[in-house]
């Protein structure tokens, strides 16, 4: 059977809690009883450029790390993380010696892949083993990803990692991750996997990395008392105990107990870290969870408004966490909110029990109209006028989402629910936070079908019964009731959209029943 190693990161990943300030004491005493504790690898921190004091864990190289780790365990491999973001000049390490780190973890964004290759074969020659850790791994395609552990086979690397930067990579896509990984990666690689716990993913997709029985070695990281940025780490503690319970194991969990009596409560009670409703929506909309902190830190913030500003901040932004860029997306969100709880509440009693028919605009709407009518003659529902109100059908509700559309509309018998991008309007019955309801798809995020279904479903609606949705024309010919509603896209434009619009109502469709009662190209 292949070996399980754990790495114990208490020191350098725990240390963006307290910015490493741990004290000289509790770096030399926890780093003796992760040894005592027959922890494999251990991560006494960072090394960089820095004006090193001894109460930091930050290291500038082997003379800075000597009187922490002496008199060294043989059975230990002393370990020291290099960030590709600010690498140590490699003339500032030497080469490795009896009395200094082991082993350097390079980390490295997708932008840094070929400075980090170039700087691990260095790093190489001076002698150390090294790990390979691509930052958010989960952000690679599966041939990004290949090419990727391809080109470090061509290193003597000891370990290549999988590193879930966000905490945010669910078991099922660990597991194929590591299968991959396992399938590419050279024989003699260990493969490693570095945690973080915003959804709580941490403990299930450890256990399952090590249930895969790979026939490598692999290796796992974690923390004392999961101790670490935002929702912390895998606790090692716990790890280590799982391990002693079923891979017969012999690691003592007395000094990490220790470790946390003597060295982390305090810090724990100073800086709180753990799960966290905010962390687990930065994970759940893929973002960085420095968003999260720093949208905490406002205090003015629902938990309805953190998942939609998040949802809000541009795909390309979502991975590199830039202050500036909080604050626009901060201030613009506060400048179009809007607290629709009474409005939502009125709708909520208005619609309950009724049947609902959303009226688009499509040309179906008018060729199969004696369908339409014969239905509402039927099922007397509550009629809804999309971005419009026809002629032909006496509509309940208009839903309206799009200015020149809202201008449209001079029916002043039919109530209008707008969305609050429609800063202009005047003339309304409901506002709904726009936000709230919008796609998250771009391209598709003024859509107000879409944006109605997800109004319904969020006050309970089961099901919806849809005409005149019939999905863009690529030809654009006469494909609406009436005039003035035409849209200017380009074929390939239209095509993604009916695609985009398409995925979104299949799942809605998860989560409530939806019926076309006219031809759409969307009809299943």
């Amino acid at each position: 059977m292949s070996r399980i190693n754990l790495l114990d990161c208490t020191l350098r990943d725990g240390g963006y809690v307290n910015d490493w300030h741990f004290g000289r004491d509790a770096i030399f005493n926890i780093g003796k009883k992760i040894v005592l504790a027959g922890i494999e690898y251990f991560e006494i921190g960072f090394v960089r450029e820095c004006e090193y004091s001894k109460d930091y864990s930050l290291f500038d190289g082997n003379d800075s790390v000597r009187d922490m780790i002496a008199p060294k365990n043989p059975d230990t491999h002393y370990v020291g993380m290099i960030d590709m973001g600010r690498p140590i000049p490699l003339e500032k390490l030497g080469k490795r010696v009896p009395d200094g780190f082991d082993v350097f973890r390079v980390i490295f964004k997708k932008s840094k892949i070929e400075e980090a290759y170039n700087y691990i074969q260095e790093l190489e020659k001076l002698g150390y083993d090294v790990f390979a850790q691509a930052v958010g791994t989960d952000n690679y395609t599966d041939s990004e990803f290949i090419a990727l552990i391809e080109k470090f086979n061509r290193l003597p690397i000891k370990a290549f990692y999988i590193v879930d930067s966000f905490g945010l990579i669910k078991k099922k896509d660990f597991v194929r991750l590591a299968q991959i990984a396992d399938h590419n990666l050279r024989e003699d690689i260990m493969l490693g996997y570095h945690s973080h716990n915003n959804m709580q993913q941490a403990m299930g997709n450890a256990s399952a990395f090590t249930e895969m029985h790979l026939h490598r070695d692999i290796i796992l990281d974690a923390c004392v008392f999961g101790m670490g940025r935002g929702a912390g780490n895998l606790n090692l503690e716990l790890f280590a105990e799982y391990m002693n319970e079923n891979f017969d194991k012999q690691y003592r969990i007395e000094p990490m107990l220790e470790i946390i009596d003597e060295y982390l409560n305090d810090i724990y009670r100073e800086h709180f870290w753990g799960y966290s409703l905010p962390l687990y929506l930065s994970a759940a909309n893929d973002c960085h969870p420095n968003y999260a902190i720093y949208f905490a830190s406002k205090g003015t913030l629902t938990v309805k408004s953190y998942n939609e500003i998040l949802k809000s901040i541009p795909k390309e932004d979502k991975a590199l966490y830039n202050k500036d860029k909080a604050e626009a997306i901060y201030k613009q969100y506060q400048e179009n909110y809007i607290d629709d709880r009474e409005a939502v509440e009125k709708l909520e009693q208005e619609l309950s029990g009724r049947e609902v028919l959303l009226l688009g605009s499509g040309k179906s709407l008018m060729q199969q109209k004696a369908q339409v009518e014969e239905y509402i003659r039927e099922k007397n529902p509550v009629v809804i006028g999309l971005n419009f109100v026809p002629a032909d059908f006496a509509c309940d509700y208009a839903f309206i989402c799009h200015m020149r559309r809202y201008k449209n509309i001079t029916d002043d018998s039919v109530r209008k629910i707008i969305t609050s991008n429609l800063r202009e309007a005047k003339d309304y019955e409901y506002m709904l936070n726009f936000a709230s309801y919008s796609s998250q798809e771009p391209a598709i995020m003024e859509n107000s079908g879409l944006m109605c279904l997800h109004f319904l479903l969020h006050i309970g609606m089961p099901q919806v019964v849809i005409a005149g949705l019939d999905g863009y024309d690529i030809c654009n010919h006469g494909n609406y009731v009436n005039s003035g509603l035409e849209y200017d896209f380009s074929a390939e434009q239209l095509k993604e959209r009916n695609e985009l619009i398409a995925a979104e109502l299949n799942r809605l469709q998860e989560k409530m029943q939806i019926t076309f009662l006219t031809d759409s190209i969307y009809k299943k």
